[in-house]
């Protein structure tokens, strides 16, 4: 195993080409005021194969600058969102459904 960084982060857009925008949240305690935080950050990874689907839990690690935004790359998909499956699997079959319905 290498010294780069690994994290941990949620999916947001895989609309571009070979790149999704992935959301780090992270929690912790103010050092001064003593209230939890939550942070979000939200960088661009690079996904070669277009795998990624919006939802999916990915680990991400850090690389060479790869374009002017992304400097990160995704290393592999840790859970795919089932929601969106099933979504994609009720609007193909609705679009289906309304397919035939217009051809009659």
């Amino acid at each position: 195993m290498n010294a780069r960084r690994r994290i941990m982060g949620m999916v947001t857009s895989d609309k571009m080409d070979k790149t999704v925008v992935v959301e780090i949240r992270r929690s912790y305690r103010h050092p001064l005021v003593g209230k939890v935080v939550h942070d979000i950050k939200r960088v661009k990874a690079h996904d070669e194969n277009n795998e990624c689907k919006i939802g999916d839990k990915v680990m991400i690690v850090e690389s060479r600058p790869l374009s002017r935004d992304k400097r990160w790359v995704v290393e592999k998909i840790v859970k795919h969102d089932e929601k969106q499956e099933i979504i994609a699997e009720v609007s193909s079959d609705l679009a289906e459904a309304l397919h035939e319905g217009a051809s009659e």
